[in-house]
């Protein structure tokens, strides 16, 4: 797990528990403030990230083996966190991609590229070099890079972690009612089969 003050420090601790209760069950939180959800018809999941958590990383593969058999019922949301000036180099790259509409193709690549190569992505002329490698044009990348969308889901990304007690990643949040993290579940493979039964118990619900 990494929050913003371990960036600073370099060094892992559990997270607060700022706007939350305690739970009945093991393994996650109730929000004290539920949040509304994009499409009340569906049982939303939002994982917040950076690609600069190691934590985060691991916990792809099996966020992605749980894509390919999610529940129809289920809309999953990836949320980049922002807690520092380069979480938000980061969360800006992330949401160029996803208005250039290469998310899937550049995702793990941009994890593998922060996390193994130690590649520094971080100005719009770096991004612009990873970005042309994946088949993005120098102009579409930076139309994208630069414009209004993408800087105001930036800015929407520096509350979002706020409204939803997330003072760590990674963290998944179930249909705006629950939380559930590496240090609430024990291991990052518990934070799977926690978000499932909630899954189970807000389709009951619905």
């Amino acid at each position: 797990m990494l929050n913003n003050k371990i960036v600073a420090s370099g060094f892992f601790v559990l997270f607060g528990l700022a706007g939350l209760v305690n739970a009945k069950s093991p393994g996650y939180e109730v929000l004290s403030t539920p949040q509304p959800t994009q499409n009340p018809d569906k049982v939303e999941v939002i994982e917040f990230f950076w690609y600069g958590c190691p934590h985060c990383y691991h916990l792809e593969p099996d966020l992605n083996k749980w894509l390919k058999t999610k529940p129809d019922n289920v809309d999953f949301i990836r949320q980049p966190a922002i807690f520092n000036s380069l979480w938000e180099k980061h969360a800006k790259a992330y949401f160029t991609a996803e208005a250039l509409g290469v998310v899937d193709k550049v995702h793990a690549d941009f994890f593998d590229a922060v996390q193994n190569k130690k590649q520094k992505l971080e100005s719009e002329d770096q991004l612009l070099k990873f970005f042309s490698e994946h088949g993005v044009t120098e102009i579409d990348f930076r139309n994208a890079y630069n414009s209004f969308p993408v800087d105001y889901k930036v800015r929407q990304a520096k509350t979002m972690a706020a409204r939803y007690g997330v003072n760590g990643v990674p963290a998944l949040i179930i249909n705006g009612k629950y939380r559930t993290s590496g240090s609430l579940a024990k291991t990052q493979q518990n934070m799977i089969d926690v978000m499932n039964r909630l899954i189970e118990k807000e389709s009951s619900s619905q």
